[in-house]
């Protein structure tokens, strides 16, 4: 799955205009490299995502192509440094 859809599906971000614009922007990075939209993502892959705020880092545990908004946390998991 690609990691623009991904961050769309999961709900990190809200619009895939949004994580388009964020990966484009050097903000989105895949275990330690930066990367384009168009990035596929496998299970077990670390996401950190700059934001003006601070830093999200997680860890991808399921790839859908649809989910539940109740359901969308469980892609994934919230690493804490």
């Amino acid at each position: 799955m690609r990691i623009d859809k991904f961050l769309k599906v999961s709900r990190v971000l809200k619009r895939r205009t949004v994580a388009n614009e964020a990966c484009q922007g050097g903000k989105v990075f895949v275990n330690g490299k930066q990367v384009k939209p168009s990035y596929t993502l496998k299970i077990g892959d670390i996401v950190e995502l700059h934001f003006g705020s601070g830093t999200l880092k997680f860890r991808i545990l399921e790839l859908k192509e649809t989910v539940k908004k109740d359901q969308a946390k469980d892609l994934y998991e919230i690493i804490t440094d």
